[in-house]
């Protein structure tokens, strides 16, 4: 493990650098494909109401696209150029922004160029960005071979971060949170090296499911394209096996597609949540260890305030493990239903009679 990866960040971390000095210094943020690098603009704008969200996309730009002159003429004939800015770059706000370079690796050389004034100075053309506006970019990672390049000249004049991958645990707080299908979460768990980073896989057939540049996969698995496989099972009563399963291997890769597929059919038997929420004394406890933790992802990713007893009820009858799964996945700090779950009457008395259960880090 090089020195690189000994520091990379999560992205939680990264965030909170840019919070912090984002208006006086470009942070360039290097990191796996698909990792959610490009989420960072969305939770700095959540953070920073009062600032305009601004994105620009360097692939899709040439040096005509930054900047275009303006000419001025004067009375007396004489005149002078100005030069006015893309839309994208947010320089004709009168407010502060928050502006995203995205795949700054990938630009075009006169593009990179003309975004290094804006990137150590906060100028382009003939505008002056709002002291309190905040310039991030981002770029892959020059291993992944996908074209990011970064001269001296311009590494010189901003800071580079490398984010590592979220670990398992990590990326299903946050699954749990944003509709992540719970076959999914269930895999997740019971597979992590899914989360693994190619830098630590000397041979890429120790790992069949992520992206791996000394072989060539067409499909693998990242937290972006496990999001697409989500999506793709919350709509698989409209398929046929077969389609699903073909709809899979175009998302995350043959080898990932096949065992996933075979925890949507363990999927399959877990009981309905109206079964739950009805009967929690006599619904179906699976009797498999994977069965359960889906069955508590899904818990947790579909709790309401109307029927967090019957939950509760239901969680009782789990094995201590299970229950331990669930309590914690609620007390995650990130957790979106926790207050009205922790204040719940059935919640506090298990709480008090198991606190031993508690993991240190969930606070």
């Amino acid at each position: 493990m090089n020195t690189q990866q000994l520091h990379a960040l999560s992205l939680d971390q990264i965030t909170n650098a840019i919070l912090v000095g984002g208006n006086k210094r470009t942070v360039l943020v290097q990191g796996h494909m698909g990792t959610g690098k490009s989420s960072i603009l969305n939770v700095l704008a959540r953070e920073l109401p009062t600032h305009v969200p601004c994105y620009l996309d360097c692939t899709t730009k040439d040096l005509g696209d930054i900047t275009i002159p303006n000419i001025a003429k004067l009375d007396d004939g004489t005149g002078y150029v100005t030069y006015l800015t893309n839309e994208e770059l947010g320089a004709h706000h009168d407010r502060p922004i928050i502006l995203m370079i995205d795949e700054y690796g990938k630009a075009n050389p006169a593009v990179k160029n003309a975004l290094l004034r804006l990137m150590l100075e906060r100028k382009i053309g003939s505008y002056t960005l709002h002291p309190d506006s905040i310039v991030f970019a981002t770029t892959n990672l020059g291993a992944e071979g996908v074209g990011d390049l970064l001269l001296p000249h311009a590494r010189n004049r901003i800071t580079v971060v490398t984010s590592r991958k979220p670990t398992a645990e990590e990326w299903i707080d946050w699954g749990i949170n944003n509709d992540i299908h719970p076959t999914v979460l269930g895999w997740v768990r019971e597979n992590p090296q899914v989360m693994q980073s190619f830098d630590d896989v000397r041979d890429p057939d120790e790992n069949p499911y992520i992206f791996h540049p000394q072989q060539q996969r067409a499909a693998f698995v990242t937290p972006r394209s496990l999001e697409a496989a989500s999506d793709w099972l919350h709509e698989q009563v409209s398929f046929d096996d077969n389609t699903l399963t073909s709809l899979l291997m175009g998302t995350i890769g043959d080898r990932g597609a096949l065992d996933l597929m075979a925890f949507v059919k363990l999927a399959n038997q877990l009981p309905s949540l109206e079964s739950i929420k009805q009967d929690p004394d006599g619904a179906t406890v699976p009797t498999s260890a994977s069965a359960v933790c889906m069955v508590v992802y899904k818990l947790l990713s579909v709790l309401e305030r109307d029927w967090v007893d019957a939950c509760m009820t239901y969680v009782d009858r789990l094995d201590k493990e299970a229950q331990g799964l669930f309590v914690n996945g609620v007390r995650a700090p990130k957790y979106s239903k926790r207050d009205f779950v922790m204040t719940n009457r059935k919640f506090t008395e298990w709480a008090m009679k198991n606190n031993y259960m508690f993991t240190a880090d969930k606070v």
